[in-house]
């Protein structure tokens, strides 16, 4: 039996509904992007972060990353997502790795493929990496190494990509985004079949860090829908789980379609995505970074507390960032008053980079809330 005065980050949860909240009201923690090291081999256009390969000051000991994870089972049993820069050069990876394993947590691992051998692929498993995601943003090497910066990333992630198969480590194919790859999209998806990938995700661009310069590479709010639309379509010809990431309207999108086909969005009509979120920051999911700053997501950097001074599971119940988030009242513009706001919140982090508030509207939406009967 659970004590009255159980400590109130202990991790205890239960159902309102449908919706798993800890004891104290706040969500569940579902997913962490947990940036282990900011140094990176590769020089990629997108880069929130402007990585280099440098050692950067300030980065968690191993000591400190231990401790961190011994808090996440507080605030639910979240999925963790060992990103970076390039988590490969972290020196104790594979420790924290078998360390969130032992925890019981899904371990997910973000590299971008080109420093995998079979020695370091081998030692993923070991550890108890679940899944692992690459990177490739085109279907050759001219179109992937000229938005990674760095000539033979493409051929070197595929040689990694290899190395996982062969020790039996599913992996994921991520692109992002960019009007120069819009119109080439059958044919990454036809390099991921061909590959064995096990997912395909579309991240849409967000314009921070290096990205910033990127402003010629966004695409209209009309092309993300038609983007979004198509995925629709297109994920009715494949078993292979496709999603798309930082495009929480797609999840509008899916709701409004289906409708339009008859069709109930449960999850064994839409799988995980009738059970999701568009926007999750702050409400199922957080960014921390190298250095332990805790943020709604890597590229919203409004700084929510950081682990060395304050308990992360404290962090996530109380930041005030969070709990804005997590009031529909809070938000600004259509996305406030939206009839699919639950399914979808607008890209807090385009909204401020776009305009500088985060919580105004997605300004790369082009809907306009009204009644809508598939909503009901």
């Amino acid at each position: 039996m659970n004590s009255p005065h159980r400590r109130p980050d202990a991790g205890h949860t239960e159902n309102r509904g449908s919706k798993q909240v800890l004891e104290d009201g706040s969500p569940v923690c579902r997913l962490i992007a947990w940036e282990i090291t900011r140094s990176c081999n590769l020089a990629c256009k997108h880069c929130r972060a402007e990585a280099h390969e440098a050692p950067y000051p300030g980065e968690l000991s191993t000591e400190q990353a231990r401790t961190l994870i011994d808090s996440f089972t507080k605030v639910g049993k979240p999925i963790i997502i060992f990103t970076g820069g390039e988590p490969m050069l972290r020196p104790d990876v594979y420790e924290l790795l078998a360390c969130a394993h032992s925890k019981g947590l899904i371990c997910a691992f973000s590299p971008n493929g080109t420093l995998l051998d079979a020695a370091s692929a081998a030692k993923l498993k070991t550890a108890g990496v679940d899944r692992c995601s690459i990177s490739i943003d085109g279907p050759d090497a001219a179109s992937h190494d000229a938005f990674r910066g760095v000539p033979g990333a493409f051929d070197a992630s595929l040689r990694g990509i290899g190395h996982l198969k062969a020790v039996g480590l599913p992996f994921q194919i991520n692109t992002t985004v960019t009007r120069d790859n819009i119109g080439r999209f059958k044919e990454i998806f036809s390099l991921c079949v061909r590959l064995g990938a096990a997912a395909w995700h579309i991240f849409l661009l967000v314009p921070m860090g290096r990205a910033a310069n990127l402003s010629d590479q966004v695409i209209s709010a009309d092309e993300y829908e038609d983007v979004l639309h198509w995925l629709y379509d297109f994920r009715k010809t494949t078993d292979m789980h496709l999603k798309a990431t930082c495009a929480p309207h797609y999840y509008r999108i899916l709701r409004q379609r289906a409708h339009a086909d008859g069709l109930r969005v449960t999850p064994e009509t839409f799988g995980m995505d009738a059970l999701t979120r568009g926007c999750l920051g702050g409400t199922g999911f957080c960014f921390i970074s190298h250095t332990g700053q805790v943020q709604p997501c890597g590229y919203l950097t409004l700084d929510c507390g950081n682990v060395l001074e304050t308990p992360f599971p404290r962090i996530w119940r109380e930041s005030a960032y969070f709990r804005q988030f997590r009031d529909q009242a809070a938000y600004k513009g259509k996305c406030g008053v939206c009839e699919f706001h639950k399914v979808c919140g607008g890209c807090r982090a385009r909204a401020y980079s776009l305009g500088g508030d985060h919580m105004a509207e997605e300004p790369l939406c082009s809907y306009r809330p009204g009644p809508c009967e598939g909503d009901k």
